[in-house]
């Protein structure tokens, strides 16, 4: 009901340049704080001595550091660490109801596409139907729901004039075998029904760019479990306390943020994870860390 009444009485708003622009704008806000950000590193492993992290080891070197704040996937972060001291088993991770992954496509067309708005939810088809395919059967949905996303319409800076920017979404079951002739038939369709939606025809021979995204590239490269994309989903179970730790019970300078803790999926709580933390490890700062600041 919130997201109900932000989205009609409040609006939506759109960062002009993109969403990334907000990345790139916490960048800039970070490292004039003095922070450092380091690209395209893996981290191979935590290490542990008598409680306390004392650094990470990234492609093979060893880095120390005063507090670790894993924003990444938190079931991959566990993996980092001996068994024993780990938040939560292998078990556990596979016991929970995690929120869905999803087939996105990123299209662009030569010419501008009518009768289309910026946001559009094409839910022709039966949710429940749809739903019950992401948390019960497990299975590609035969008559699915997507969501179009037309950023060209509202900002002119992300298509060239004349064209059209595209980005297309279906909510989907984790887990799934996303081959790329799947990937292609839910493309064709969901094309044909935009087609109908805005009385446009041959829509896919005026594709310039085309790049599909799904289960098996979270996995890749966000390590996300079953290639979530969202998260754990909001059962009551999985709600606020009973959320995965944001805190590791044996170290005591280990900590997690992002959507798969406290408060929750979606980027305002992710957010919103990383200031709770952040306190957290200030709480840790010693007399001699806090002259070096």
């Amino acid at each position: 009901s919130l997201m109900n009444y932000g989205g009609y009485a409040l609006g939506t708003w759109y960062p002009m340049g993109g969403f990334y622009q907000l990345v790139l704008a916490m960048q800039k806000v970070a490292e004039e704080q003095g922070a450092y950000f380091h690209f395209n590193q893996n981290i191979d492993q935590i290490i542990v001595e008598q409680g306390q992290a004392k650094g990470i080891i990234v492609n093979g070197e060893f880095q120390a550091f005063d507090a670790i704040i894993a924003s990444c996937d938190y079931h991959h972060t566990e993996t980092l660490l001996e068994p024993n001291i780990r938040n939560y088993s292998e078990k556990y991770w596979a016991s929970r109801t995690f929120a869905p992954s999803c087939l996105i496509y990123y299209l662009g067309f030569n010419e501008r596409i009518p009768n289309l708005k910026h946001h559009t939810l094409f839910f022709e088809n039966d949710l429940d139907e749809h739903v019950d395919t992401i948390y019960n059967t497990k299975k590609w949905p035969e008559k699915p729901l997507f969501y179009a996303c037309c950023p060209s319409k509202t900002d002119p800076s992300v298509a060239p004039e004349g064209c059209e920017n595209l980005f297309l979404l279906i909510p989907l079951a984790t887990g799934l075998s996303d081959a790329e002739s799947i990937r292609e038939k839910y493309l064709d369709e969901m094309l044909e029904r935009i087609e109908k939606h805005t009385g446009t025809q041959h829509l896919k021979s005026k594709l310039e760019y085309k790049k599909s995204y799904c289960v098996s590239d979270f996995i890749n490269d966000y390590n996300a479990y079953g290639g979530n994309a969202y998260g754990l989903a909001n059962t009551l179970n999985q709600t606020a306390v009973l959320k995965p730790s944001l805190k590791n019970k044996h170290i005591k300078n280990l900590f997690y943020t992002g959507q798969l803790t406290v408060p929750g999926p979606g980027v305002p709580p992710s957010i919103i994870s990383g200031t709770i933390v952040a306190k957290e490890v200030n709480k840790l700062k010693t007399s001699r860390y806090e002259k070096a600041i």
